[in-house]
């Protein structure tokens, strides 16, 4: 992938973040550049989450586990970027609500994109 390509991934996924920060109680964002830097910092705690514990206790991975790992990711990304405030319900909710919307609109990081190519990166 193009890095115009990893930019406009990042502003989509920001976008979905203000999204869930309208519609999700008790999760809210300061701005679009909260929003981006936001998105940021949950694809690098991802990653981390991945490198120590594995695939399956990734945001990304399935089931129950993946769900709360999600959350937490979300939940401590607030004490990262400024303008970000998340109660522990508001990250679950917000987890949910993302994992609904990327159903319809799949926003993978640029980390997951090459782990679901076989650790290939795009080219």
């Amino acid at each position: 992938m193009t890095f115009l390509g990893h930019v406009i991934r990042f502003i989509v996924a920001a976008l979905v973040l203000m999204l869930v920060g309208f519609i999700v109680p008790q999760f809210s964002i300061g701005g679009f550049w909260s929003a981006v830097f936001l998105a940021l910092v949950i694809s690098a705690l991802a990653w981390i989450v991945e490198g120590i514990f594995g695939k399956r206790v990734t945001p990304f991975g399935r089931g129950i586990v993946g769900f709360l790992a999600s959350a937490a990711v979300i939940w401590i990304a607030q004490f990262i970027v400024g303008d970000v405030t998340v109660t522990w319900l508001g990250a679950i909710l917000a987890a949910l609500a993302i994992g609904i919307i990327d159903l319809f609109i799949p926003v993978s990081t640029p980390y997951e994109a090459g782990r679901r190519n076989g650790g290939h990166h795009d080219r």
